[in-house]
C-alpha cells in the first residue's frame, strides 16, 4: 500500500467536492505556501508541490476518475522523492499561472513584434435635463475631453515602421524568466515595459502613445420619456484605443431636474388643479396648460371630492419599453380663501345654517371647516 497522503486530503475536500471547490481550496494553498511568500522555507515548498501533484491530478477529469479508482497505483511512473512528475507534459509553472492569472512566460506566451491594437476605455458623464425636456425629447451638446487616434502616425506610436523593432531582451514576448529554486516565475520586461517591442524615434505628436487627448463636441440625441437615473450610450464616443485599436463609448447619466408643476409616476405625467368649493359642487370645465406649453380641456364633475384622480389618456410620457403614450393624471384640491368680504361670510353662515353645520365652539370661536373660510 503506498505511504503518499491521500490528494483530496493534501487540498482538505471531499471526494463529492467539484471541480470549482477543489480550485478554491488549491488556491487558497498556492497563496499560503507559495515559495515567495516563504522564501527558504523547505517546509512550505514542499506542501506547495505537494499541493500542486493534487491539483493536477484532481482538476483533470480523467486523471481524477482514475485516481478514485486505483489511488496512487494509477500514477506510480512518478518519480519518487519530490521532484519532476511525468505526467505527461505537466508544468506546474503552467498551473500556477492559470489558477492566478499570471502572465508567465510559458508555452503558451504570445510574442509581439509590433503593436497590439487595444480598445479605448468607456467615458462617462452626468447629464441633467428638465423634465419638459424628458417628456418632448431633446437633443443635447456635449462637450468633453478624450483620446483620439493620433493623425500624424496614424496611432502606430513610432515615426515610421521602420522605428518598430521587437525587444531584444524578451525577444517580443515582454517578459523574462527568473528562476527561483525548483520554479521559475516571470516578471514585465523592464527593457520595452512589457510590450515586447520598442519605438526608436516615437512620434512628436503623440510621443510614442498613438492618441491624443482633445476637446469635441457632441450632439446626443435624448428620446422622449427618458427616466431619472436612466443611462444613454453613445457608442464609440469613448476613448480612441492603442495602437489603432477601436474606440470606447460614451455613457451619459441622466438626471431629471424637478418640476414645480408636473411630476412622473411610471409613464403618466400628474398635476394639481387649485378649484373653489362650487367649482367642486357643481363640476365645470377648465383649461389647463400642459408641460409642453399646449391647453387641455378638464371636466371637473359634480360633486367633486377633493383629491379625486381626473385621467386623461395619452397625454402622459412615451413609454420607452414597447409602445404607447402614458396619461395626464389631474389631482384636485380646494382652494381656500384666507379672507372674505361681509357678503360672502353671510352666504356662507346661511348655507351653514341650512345644512345644519355649527361654526362656533363652544368659546364662542369659528371652527370647523367654515373657519378656514370666514376668517
Amino acid at each position: 500500500m503506498s505511504n503518499k497522503k491521500d490528494y483530496y486530503k493534501i487540498l482538505g475536500v471531499d471526494k463529492s467536492s467539484t471541480a470549482a471547490e477543489i480550485k478554491k481550496a488549491y488556491h487558497q494553498l498556492a497563496m499560503k505556501y507559495h515559495p515567495d511568500r516563504n522564501p527558504d522555507n523547505k517546509e512550505a515548498e514542499a506542501k506547495f508541490k505537494e499541493a500542486a501533484s493534487a491539483y493536477e491530478v484532481l482538476s483533470d477529469q480523467e486523471k481524477r476518475q482514475k485516481y478514485d479508482q486505483y489511488g496512487h497505483a494509477a500514477y506510480e511512473n512518478m518519480q519518487q522523492g519530490g521532484g519532476h512528475h511525468d505526467m505527461g507534459g505537466f508544468d506546474i509553472n503552467d498551473i500556477f499561472n492559470s489558477m492566478f492569472g499570471g502572465q508567465g512566460r510559458s508555452s503558451h506566451a504570445q510574442r509581439n513584434t509590433g503593436p497590439t491594437p487595444q480598445r479605448g476605455q468607456d467615458l462617462a458623464k452626468n447629464l441633467s435635463i428638465t423634465l419638459k425636456e424628458a417628456y418632448l425629447g431633446i437633443k443635447k451638446d456635449i462637450s468633453y475631453s478624450h483620446y483620439f487616434a493620433c493623425t500624424t502616425c496614424k496611432a502606430q506610436g513610432a515615426k515610421s515602421k521602420s522605428d518598430i523593432a521587437t525587444c531584444n531582451k524578451c525577444h517580443g514576448y515582454g517578459q523574462v524568466q527568473i528562476q527561483q529554486g525548483l520554479f521559475a516565475f516571470a516578471q514585465p520586461c523592464r527593457e520595452c515595459q512589457g510590450q515586447g517591442f520598442k519605438i526608436k524615434t516615437p512620434c512628436s505628436d503623440c510621443q510614442g502613445q498613438s492618441r491624443r487627448k482633445e476637446q469635441e463636441m457632441v450632439t446626443v440625441s435624448i428620446p422622449k420619456g427618458i427616466f431619472h437615473n436612466a443611462e444613454v450610450r453613445v457608442s464609440g464616443k469613448g476613448d480612441a484605443g492603442v495602437y489603432g485599436g477601436p474606440s470606447g463609448d460614451l455613457y451619459l447619466h441622466i438626471t431629471i431636474e424637478k418640476d414645480k408643476r408636473f411630476h412622473r409616476e411610471d409613464d403618466n405625467l400628474v398635476c394639481s388643479v387649485m378649484l373653489t368649493y362650487p367649482q367642486l359642487v357643481f363640476g365645470c370645465q377648465i383649461n389647463i396648460e400642459l408641460i409642453d406649453g399646449t391647453q387641455e380641456s378638464i371636466k371637473i364633475p359634480k360633486g367633486c371630492a377633493v383629491g379625486e384622480k381626473i385621467v386623461v389618456p395619452g397625454k402622459g410620457f412615451a413609454k420607452l419599453r414597447g409602445t404607447g403614450v402614458g396619461n395626464l393624471v389631474v389631482i384636485t384640491q380646494c382652494q381656500i380663501p384666507k379672507k372674505l368680504n361681509d357678503q360672502a361670510k353671510d352666504i356662507l353662515k346661511n348655507y351653514s345654517e341650512v345644512i345644519g353645520t355649527e361654526i362656533k365652539n363652544e368659546d364662542g370661536f369659528i371652527s370647523s371647516f367654515f373657519k378656514k373660510f370666514l376668517g
